[in-house]
């Protein structure tokens, strides 16, 4: 009998050890690594420069955005809301009195590329945009 009770203490020992070792597992892959946890390989202030491709709208207009994490925002002037995607992939959303435009593209070390789209002092336009992180 004290070798069954034995036998049956040790299997629930490994038992636990091994539920532990799964929750260990799931709870590290939920959390960011600590790269991310330090802050986005993409933070800081990017001055971004609009072209007109398409539409009756000024260009080489340059924007401050910054990035904190995965979240843009503005660095000075309108609303600015958006995303940035590990890979760098960017969705940003920016409006300034009756204007307002959108876009996407593709951020990578200090630089980025892409193209928008809106309507800005009532002309639908679009358009690229290039940026450069100081």
């Amino acid at each position: 009998m004290a070798r069954l009770s034995q036998s049956l203490s040790a299997s629930t020992g490994f038992v636990r050890a091994r539920r532990l070792a799964l929750l260990t597992v799931l709870v590290a892959a939920a959390l960011p690594s600590t790269a991310e946890a330090r802050g986005g390989r993409y933070d800081g202030i990017w001055n971004v420069t609009f072209a007109t491709t398409r539409g009756n709208c000024g260009s080489g207009y340059s924007v401050p955005f910054t990035v904190t994490g995965s979240r843009v925002s503005s660095a000075g002037g309108g609303r600015v809301s958006g995303r940035v995607k590990r890979g760098g992939a960017v969705a940003v959303h920016v409006s300034v009195g009756a204007s307002h435009a959108s876009g996407g593209g593709r951020l990578a070390g200090v630089s980025g590329a892409g193209s928008w789209k809106g309507v800005i002092s009532g002309d639908r336009c679009s358009g690229t945009w290039q940026a450069t992180r100081s």
